[in-house]
């Protein structure tokens, strides 16, 4: 990539990137209240589950078919990765970071055709959920896919990190270290999702759906999902 791709796509996966992503914990607030996840250990298996065979699977599938689409097939990806959610707080996180994300970049780095596709997604009443939104934007301002890719998975399991620091809580440090445990599994991830297509969508996560249906109703929160 060049300078600017590498400062652009940085700038937007930072976590100083006005999309809320520190408000969500996918479900991790609920785990740990209930010793599902309760040290860095538990806490590597629990994201590597995610990326291998959860939404974050799903997502980098997601994000592979909208960055390579085009035209009524980029509109079919969105639509269908804005309906496949398992709980209404994973969709809200998704659908309210994609809308934030769209938005910010469309302010602060105009764009004709972006504008054009965001114009047909709200017309159609699609909501671009966070991977389709980070994708179509990568793939519009000519950024490579492996590299967008690899760098919007390591923000989606490092903002669970943080949140997981907070809540154990967990020390720096060894936050640092889940995130080092997780460089093999993202990048297994990346490939897999780039050998995958829309047909091969799915989860064998169930515990982390449960734990996100729980959270809906958990007395004291401190996220939103």
């Amino acid at each position: 990539m060049d300078s600017r791709a590498l400062l652009r796509l940085h700038g937007w996966l930072s976590p100083s990137f006005p999309v809320g992503a520190f408000s969500y914990s996918h479900g991790l607030e609920f785990a740990v209240e209930d010793g599902l996840v309760r040290d860095a250990g538990t806490l590597a298996d629990w994201l590597s589950a995610i990326l291998r065979y959860g939404n974050g699977r799903n997502e980098a599938i997601f994000f592979v078919a909208a960055w390579r689409a085009d035209g009524a097939d980029r509109m079919a990806v969105a639509e269908l990765a804005a309906a496949y959610r398992g709980t209404s707080e994973l969709g809200l996180e998704s659908t309210a970071q994609g809308q934030a994300f769209l938005k910010t970049v469309r302010a602060a780095w105009p764009h004709r055709a972006l504008d054009d596709r965001a114009d047909r997604l709200s017309a159609a009443g699609i909501v671009p959920v966070m991977p389709v939104a980070v994708a179509v934007v990568a793939s519009m301002h000519g950024i490579d896919l492996r590299a967008s890719l690899t760098l919007y998975l390591q923000a989606f399991a490092a903002n669970l990190v943080s949140a997981a620091v907070r809540l154990i809580p967990l020390g720096q440090t060894d936050g640092q270290r889940v995130c080092a445990r997780l460089e093999p599994v993202l990048i297994d991830a990346v490939d897999a999702a780039l050998a995958a297509d829309p047909d091969d969508i799915g989860t064998a996560t169930p515990v982390v759906d449960w734990t996100s249906m729980q959270h809906e109703t958990q007395h004291t929160r401190l996220f939103r999902s």
